[in-house]
């Protein structure tokens, strides 16, 4: 059985952090994507910005990653927001009725689906003052 794609960059500014990942993120990718959200909040950061704009697949426990990586911003006294969820996380996110958790949205509230075009992103809440630089974007076409 192949092993799962995921990559991770991070890109810090003071106790802020733009995590991009990309590829597929499943049972055997989710320790590595909860391992690097730890690995924020052990440096210090305290705002976590993920783009999903990359990501190819996330299944639930790729959710359960995020959920718990949520949780444990939140008890540091930080905030874990997602960006751009890919469509089959947005479903998982909706049914299990806690986008309000990840995604600063009200519950039972999906995400726009990804188009041609990326979604504007999620406003920020009113505590963050560093602005999120863009994610960057690979094979846009217009």
């Amino acid at each position: 059985m192949p092993l799962s794609q995921l990559t991770v960059h991070r890109h810090d500014r003071r106790t802020r952090a733009l995590i991009t990942l990309s590829g597929e993120i499943d049972l055997k990718s989710a320790p590595l994507v909860r391992a690097s959200l730890e690995r924020c909040l052990r440096d210090g950061i305290r705002t976590i910005d993920v783009d999903l704009t990359p990501v190819t697949f996330c299944d639930c426990s790729g959710l359960n990653a995020f959920l718990h990586a949520a949780q444990q911003t939140t008890v540091a006294g930080g905030t874990l927001r997602l960006h751009y969820p890919p469509t089959m996380l947005a479903r998982i996110l909706d049914l299990a009725d806690c986008g309000f958790l990840l995604l600063g949205l009200p519950p039972g509230h999906l995400p726009p689906p990804l188009g041609d075009t990326p979604a504007a992103p999620l406003p920020a809440p009113p505590h963050r003052s560093v602005p999120l630089a863009p994610p960057v974007l690979s094979g846009d076409v217009r």
